[in-house]
């Protein structure tokens, strides 16, 4: 009752702040009722099908009611998975129980993203050009209107904090603090080298918009975001790409030999200048190392199509060949990546035919918000460790040196050992790419995010109630304050970063609550997860069926590798599993008689 009476003062001190201005600024509707001024100060909230009624959307409807009282707190459930280790043991064993939990996991989190989208940074309201125009970044919340009294509506202060400012108060590191998931370089390169196929802003027009041709997992990195790039990087022979080798290994072609632009410095010489599908690729080893893996990977399946389809012609067989590896990246993406950075006991499955039944989508769109929010630059070291050799900022990047010297044995080996960084709790961006993060900054201010608390109950959790209920500490809370003024004015990025962690965790609550569902609503909206396309007819049959079906972080890198293959984990291994991957590997990637050495050049874009 005290805290109701104290949110209808709140509203009624907002609307008085807002005099004659806009009432929706105060953000009076909640639950996801949608706020239309009428003038004069008046509002109206559109409640339809939130469960919810009343002025401003706040009377549960008995059912909503019920689910609310029933359903536990997102740090309850997240306990719960990652603690009674026996039990899920068991649960994992028996299918009926782990398809349902499995299913309720994909739902549950998937109709939290709207779909068809409503929303783009340059609209407040729903409109046709917001769900039509590809171009735009859809928007999960609607920009803060622009006649607001604060940056984020009425609370805070007039002006928000200097970005770079409150970076290097708050977000630079001032020692390394590893990730107590140990997660490592393998886990931290994954992600750069997974989420920049869709994460492709276009910073010529603005943050806003994005340069990539679809919105979801294609393997635009792969094969390039167009036909033109995509033909300069394909053999046209057996299926295949384009391909060079170096001390008998397969690696990509050079630029000067396929003429696909990539984003090189001029110090880089034309030997060493590589062309992938991704244009800024070429910027560290850990994203190099997996475009060779996956190259390897294409061209290998590429030759097990030919023995089963010895008819096939070459386009055939590059089609088919891209649509097993978009399942394989898919499956590791949920059961290793995901099933990594989620710490769960239950092992998460990649099984399409558990949506079939439901009401679902086979359609994503890519939101801003998802962007901005998967800038983990906390999760790089000081340096990076390869073999005995110990390479600065300075001597890593746009080193493709580093991958053909070393080998992707020694490289997936070395970046498997080493630890990343925590996200979450605040201080431990690396100063080589602070930056980075002040352009966040600047990038999520033109385009009018809402608070960190308007994301946290859209996305059904709690607002924090003070800057030590968001930091869990005093020091950072008290830097917040003197910036802020009000915990409802903190900025979605800043606030992501210095969000306590979970116990023992990468992230907060928020960057999980969040990112979830954008991950898995874009994942399993996929076109090869829809009843049309999940068959094995699509993949060529039962044999490309199985590759899909059997992926995996150590079984792609093991197919693709020479001699034994090392430990391939997205977690720093314990002690005693750090010699048992001694796995014969296929050298399906050695040199062939097709060779035909090639690479590309473009530019880097602002998310690496």
């Amino acid at each position: 009752m005290i805290r109701s009476i104290a949110f209808l003062f709140l509203i009624h001190l907002a609307l008085v702040l807002c005099e004659e201005g806009n009432p929706c600024c105060s953000q009076p509707c909640q639950n996801r009722g949608v706020c239309t001024a009428l003038g004069s100060g008046a509002y109206e909230c559109d409640c339809t099908r939130t469960g919810y009624y009343g002025q401003n959307c706040t009377t549960p409807e008995f059912s909503t009611w019920l689910k609310v009282t029933l359903k536990p707190y997102p740090n309850t459930v997240h306990y719960i998975l990652t603690h009674f280790k026996g039990l899920w043991a068991i649960i994992n064993k028996i299918p009926f129980l782990r398809d349902g939990i499995m299913r309720y996991v994909l739902t549950s989190r998937s109709h939290l993203i709207e779909s068809p989208p409503t929303y783009n940074s340059e609209y407040d309201y729903k409109n046709w050009e917001a769900y039509s125009n590809l171009t735009y970044y859809t928007r999960t919340l609607p920009p803060v209107p622009r006649d607001c009294p604060t940056p984020m509506g009425v609370v805070g202060k007039k002006e928000l904090p200097d970005a770079k400012q409150l970076a290097e108060k708050l977000l630079l590191r001032r020692r390394f603090i590893p990730d107590p998931q140990r997660s490592n370089l393998m886990f931290a390169f994954f992600a750069q080298h997974f989420t920049h196929q869709f994460f492709k802003s276009d910073m010529k027009k603005g943050p806003a918009f994005t340069r990539a041709v679809n919105h979801g997992v294609d393997l635009g990195h792969i094969y390039g975001e167009d036909l033109a790039r995509q033909h300069k990087l394909r053999l046209f022979k057996g299926g295949k790409l384009r391909y060079q080798v170096v001390d008998g290994e397969v690696y990509p072609p050079l630029v000067s030999e396929v003429g696909a632009e990539m984003h090189y410095p001029p110090h880089v010489p034309e030997s060493k200048r590589l062309a992938v599908g991704h244009e800024a690729f070429g910027l560290v080893p850990g994203l190099m190392m997996y475009a060779t893996i996956w190259l390897r990977e294409h061209n290998r399946v590429c030759e097990v199509l030919q023995e089963v389809h010895p008819d096939w012609d070459d386009e055939r067989l590059f089609q088919t060949t891209r649509l097993i590896l978009i399942g394989e990246t898919i499956k590791i993406v949920i059961e290793d990546y995901v099933q990594h950075l989620s710490g769960y006991h239950f092992k998460l499955k990649f099984d399409p035919e558990l949506l079939f039944n439901q009401q679902f989508q086979y359609q994503n769109r890519i939101a801003s918000e998802f962007n901005t929010l998967y800038h983990w630059h906390p999760l790089m070291p000081e340096d990076f460790h390869i073999e005995e050799e110990v390479y600065s900022y300075k001597q890593f990047v746009f080193n493709t040196s580093i991958l053909t010297d070393h080998g992707v044995n020694q490289l997936v080996d070395s970046f498997t050992n080493q630890i990343a960084g925590r996200v979450a709790g605040g201080r431990n961006v690396p100063a080589a790419v602070l930056m980075v993060s002040i352009k966040s900054i600047e990038n999520s201010r033109q385009m009018r995010y809402q608070s960190l608390n308007a994301y946290r109950k859209r996305f059904n959790m709690k607002a924090y109630t003070s800057f030590e209920d968001l930091t869990g500490e005093t020091e950072m809370a008290a830097e917040l304050k003197e910036m802020y003024g009000h915990v409802d004015a903190v900025e979605l990025y800043p606030g992501l970063l210095v969000e306590k962690p979970r116990a023992n965790g990468i992230f907060g609550e928020t960057m999980v609550e969040m990112g979830a569902p954008y991950s898995l609503k874009g994942l399993m909206g996929n076109p090869i997860c829809s009843p049309e396309y999940w068959k094995p007819s699509t993949f060529g049959g039962q044999v490309g069926f199985q590759i899909v079906n059997s992926a995996s972080l150590q079984r792609l890198v093991c197919n693709n590798v020479k001699g034994p293959c090392p430990l391939a984990s997205f977690n720093v291994p314990d002690v005693k599993d750090a010699g048992s991957a001694t796995i014969n590997s296929s050298t399906a990637h050695a040199a062939t008689s097709d060779v035909n050495p090639t690479v590309i050049i473009k530019e880097r874009t602002s998310e690496l």
